[in-house]
């Protein structure tokens, strides 16, 4: 059984590893919920059904290309996502920013699925309520429970991944089987349209912290084998039947709105899996996003903040975003995911497998079954964290090509060359004084 919390700050043992179906089933879960098949159902409702599954593939290839190398990275060091970074460019402090920028999507997650939530509580109330009201409300009760506890609905939030995927599975049966897919081709979309490329950024930045997160996981696993299989699992259950299955579900209805859709198909039982279904994710996404901002001030200040007032007061900021719409900005939400995240990843990339910065300590302490210590960890990696920013603003306000790639891309480059020219005149240098 794997869990996330043991071996916060050492490597995960030899003996202590899991089989395959252990982690690919955690793993998958992140990409099998509510948020794909919302973002399915964009993709559908703007997109042509070729355009869309276009998107998919290329956005898949890129998510598993970077998802596998992080995977891989975390198996063979038997470390977290967070702790890698320290010895892949961004130092111990640049560390704690990439779990503070994490913290930050979550609470984006947090307001989105809570929208999604109040949306669904004022449609089966007849809007008596307001969606204001419905999203405090819904956002305040997320919050307490979170903060408090209540361990009885964390546990009954648990059933909602496998209804999730019933419901799914038959809102398909019943909305598709009097359409065949040559007629489903041939309907226009209705919505706001997307091109590919911004359709692909939209599906790496609905994947991307999945993949950050990848070697919190693999890190049980026992082999490159098994992160391969992990990898794809996850793809082909996430991207292309989850989001596949919104794709056609939204294009035969005509409609991005997920609650309209639930509500269309399976009625009062479809909604109350959406209930359940953010109540689950936005549980995982505050407790997190609380974990992460904790931690991040503790490491950066040295104070530490109590968990029950920071959860309490990320579910305010949450809940608030929830009110002042950010459902209605999901595509764009997305897109920041989609060019903020992939250089941070290209980063640790290229100095885990090309530079090789700290793969020597890296490789001797694994021998010793320890980690480096303070004396052989950067404090932080301004490089790394300026080639970030840079990658992001590239893949921002470039107009041309595909914004993931572009950030993806020119991060990496910028980091690889100023870390090359650094080393090279350093070595005359050291060369100098051992004369």
């Amino acid at each position: 059984m794997i869990k996330i919390e043991d071996y916060p700050l050492s490597r995960v043992p030899q003996d202590k590893r899991v089989s395959f179906l252990s982690v690919a089933l955690v793993h998958m879960g992140m990409l099998t919920a509510l948020d794909q098949f919302m973002l399915g159902a964009v993709l559908g409702n703007s997109m042509t059904l070729v355009d869309a599954f276009t998107a998919i593939l290329i956005g898949s290839i890129i998510f598993g290309v970077v998802t596998y190398g992080l995977g891989l990275a975390g198996m063979r060091e038997g470390i977290s996502g967070s702790l890698l970074a320290r010895w892949c460019g961004f130092g111990r402090l640049g560390s704690v920013l990439i779990g503070i920028v994490v913290a930050v999507s979550l609470l984006g997650w947090f307001g989105i699925q809570n929208a999604i939530f109040a949306k669904s509580l004022d449609f089966a109330l007849g809007h008596t309520l307001g969606f204001g009201w419905a999203a405090a409300l819904s956002g305040g009760f997320l919050t307490i429970l979170v903060a408090f506890g209540f361990k009885a609905l964390r546990i009954a939030a648990r059933i909602a991944v496998p209804m999730f995927i019933l419901l799914v599975a038959y809102i398909s049966i019943s909305t598709l089987s009097g359409h065949n897919l040559h007629e489903i081709m041939q309907l226009l979309p209705p919505g706001d349209p997307l091109s590919i490329s911004a359709g692909i950024t939209i599906v790496v930045g609905g994947a991307i912290v999945a993949s950050l997160m990848t070697p919190d996981l693999t890190r049980y696993s026992k082999n490159s084998k098994h992160v391969l299989g992990v990898t794809i699992f996850t793809i082909v259950a996430g991207e292309f039947v989850v989001n596949g299955l919104a794709i056609l579900i939204a294009k035969t209805l005509g409609t991005a709105d997920v609650v309209t859709i639930m509500a269309q198909a399976a009625g009062g039982a479809g909604l109350l899996v959406v209930v359940f279904s953010t109540l689950r994710v936005n549980d995982l996404n505050l407790y997190s996003s609380s974990l992460g901002i904790v931690n991040a001030v503790e490491g950066l200040t040295g104070k530490k903040l109590k968990y029950i007032s920071t959860t309490l007061m990320i579910g305010v900021l949450g809940t608030t975003l929830s009110v002042l719409g950010i459902l209605d900005r999901f595509v764009d939400f997305l897109t920041i995911l989609g060019v903020v995240f992939p250089p941070i990843i290209g980063i640790m990339l290229v100095d885990y497998y090309v530079l090789r910065s700290h793969r020597k300590i890296l490789d001797n302490t694994r021998l010793e079954g320890k980690l480096p210590d303070e004396t052989q960890t950067p404090i932080i990696g301004w490089v790394a964290i300026i080639a970030s920013i840079v990658g992001s603003v590239v893949g921002l306000v470039t107009e041309w090509g595909i914004p993931t790639i572009n950030s993806l891309v020119a991060a990496s480059l910028i980091y690889w060359l100023f870390k090359v020219v650094v080393s090279r005149n350093q070595e005359p240098i050291e060369a100098e004084k051992a004369a």
